[in-house]
C-alpha cells in the first residue's frame, strides 16, 4: 500500500475525527479552518481513498457519506508490516531499529503486546495438545 499524500491524510484525519459517514461538504468544511480546499478537490480525494479501500461510501440521496474503512492504528500497522515484508534478516534489523527509537511509555506497551501475545500462544498450544 502507497503512503498517504498530504491531502489524503489531513481527509482521513478528518474522517476518524468523527464516527458517522461524512459528506463532502462536511469533510471540505472540516479542512478549511487549515486550507482553502475546492470541493471538487475534497470529492476528487475522498473518491481516490474510496477505490484504494481506504474509505467506504454509501449513498444518502444524490451524494455519497464517507467514513474511514479502518481505523488509523490499523491502517499504521498494515503500513508498518508492509514495510518490513522483505527477507527475515531485513525485517528484524529494522525492527530493531525502531524498538531502539522508542520512548520508555512505548517500550513499556510493547513489552505488555508481546506479552499477551506470548500468553495467547500458549493457550493455543495447550488447547490443541
Amino acid at each position: 500500500m502507497n503512503t498517504l499524500g498530504d491531502l489524503e491524510r489531513a481527509v482521513m484525519e478528518r474522517l476518524w475525527s468523527r464516527p458517522e459517514p461524512q459528506s463532502v461538504r462536511e469533510v471540505q468544511a472540516g479542512l478549511t479552518t487549515e486550507r482553502d480546499l475546492a470541493y471538487t478537490t475534497v470529492m476528487t480525494v475522498l473518491d481516490r481513498l474510496a477505490k484504494k479501500k481506504l474509505a467506504t461510501r454509501r449513498r444518502d440521496g444524490r451524494a455519497y457519506r464517507y467514513s474511514a474503512a479502518r481505523s488509523r492504528e490499523q491502517l499504521v500497522a498494515e503500513v508498518m508490516h508492509t514495510a518490513l515484508d522483505g527477507s527475515r534478516a531485513d525485517r528484524t534489523a529494522a525492527l530493531v531499529e525502531f524498538v531502539g527509537r522508542v520512548s520508555p511509555d512505548e517500550a513499556a506497551a510493547l513489552r505488555a503486546a508481546l506479552s499477551r501475545l506470548d500468553a495467547t500462544s500458549a493457550d493455543e498450544v495447550h488447547l490443541a495438545g
